[in-house]
């Protein structure tokens, strides 16, 4: 078998976006027939919840949707994850520009949003998926909703 492409997804803290793109895009990859084509993992920029699930509201999101939420949250280690993933994947620009001053390679750290069928055309212009963690469950159904389309989005542009 070849060898597998990298995904990162990263967001600040990694309970709510990137576990949750995360468990989209492993969904989306088993459903194509293609995971064991890929090494999919998220963190956050920052290590607060390093070691626990999910936050409960993007576990539920996820479960009412049939998709399951498989990580545990850690921090960014910069000197082997941008080694590791080919897709350095920003859930807003905060965690962007994060990623940049902590040595990725610009061509390989793209905006979340910038893989969705509406904003693909001008990737610059992408909007940043907002964080639910300080809002109700309804921030993590549009949460959900925003990242399902880009996830589609990505994993056919991973496999073009």
């Amino acid at each position: 078998m070849a060898e597998r492409t990298g995904v990162l997804f990263v967001c600040l803290g990694n309970i709510c976006r990137s576990p949750l793109a995360e468990g989209l895009f492993i969904h989306a990859a088993r459903e194509r027939g293609v995971l064991d084509r890929f090494d999919i993992d998220s963190c956050g920029t920052g290590g607060w919840h390093a070691g626990n699930p999910a936050d409960p509201r993007s576990i539920a999101v996820a479960r009412k949707h049939g998709i399951d939420l498989p990580s545990r949250a850690r921090q960014l280690r910069a000197a082997t994850d941008f080694a590791r993933f080919e897709w350095i994947i920003a859930m807003d620009r905060s965690n962007h520009s994060d990623l940049l001053a902590d040595g990725s390679e610009p061509s390989r750290t793209h905006l979340m949003m910038a893989f969705h069928a509406d904003h693909a055309v001008k990737p610059s212009k992408a909007p940043d998926v907002p964080d639910p963690y300080y809002g109700g469950a309804d921030g993590f159904d549009d949460v959900y909703e925003m990242l399902t389309g880009a996830c589609d989005g990505l994993l056919e542009r991973v496999l073009s």
